[in-house]
């Protein structure tokens, strides 16, 4: 049986952490490599630009992590709650994201060309991966 609640836990942490990552990442990028940041050129910067084929692992590894802790403590977790917490899972990222990188401004806000076409593969499998995290992580309590 699904527990709402303690799906949304996992999700709201793993969501902080993988932005974190993301974000560290970037900054790592500019500060210790080096690369060009936002105000150095066009768009995001290079600093930004080399972590995207980065983010859909980083998005498979968490949400699998984070997909198996919420699914390990149901009583009987299914598949069917499984596909079902990923899909809960990826339309609130669709939506959030929308708001939280695109709607509202702020320094690392992008378009909307530049969130949902120019970040392509990347969003794609990103919500892919947000998807298939409770899903694998359920095949991990089968093991």
């Amino acid at each position: 049986m699904q527990n709402f609640g303690m799906s949304m836990l996992w999700f709201w942490v793993c969501y902080i952490i993988v932005t974190l990552v993301g974000m560290l990442h970037t900054i790592f990028n500019i500060c210790v490599l080096h690369m060009k940041s936002m105000k150095d050129g066009p768009g995001m910067g290079e600093g930004y630009e080399k972590t995207k084929p980065w983010h859909p692992l980083y998005n498979i590894i968490l949400f699998t992590l984070f997909g198996w802790l919420y699914m390990s403590g149901l009583a009987n977790p299914t598949i069917t709650e499984a596909l079902i917490t990923g899909a809960i899972w990826a339309g609130i990222c669709i939506v959030f994201d929308l708001f939280g990188w695109v709607v509202i401004k702020h320094p690392w806000s992008l378009t909307f060309k530049g969130f949902y076409v120019d970040y392509q593969p990347w969003i794609t499998l990103i919500y892919l991966a947000i998807f298939l995290g409770p899903v694998i992580g359920f095949a991990f309590c089968l093991i």
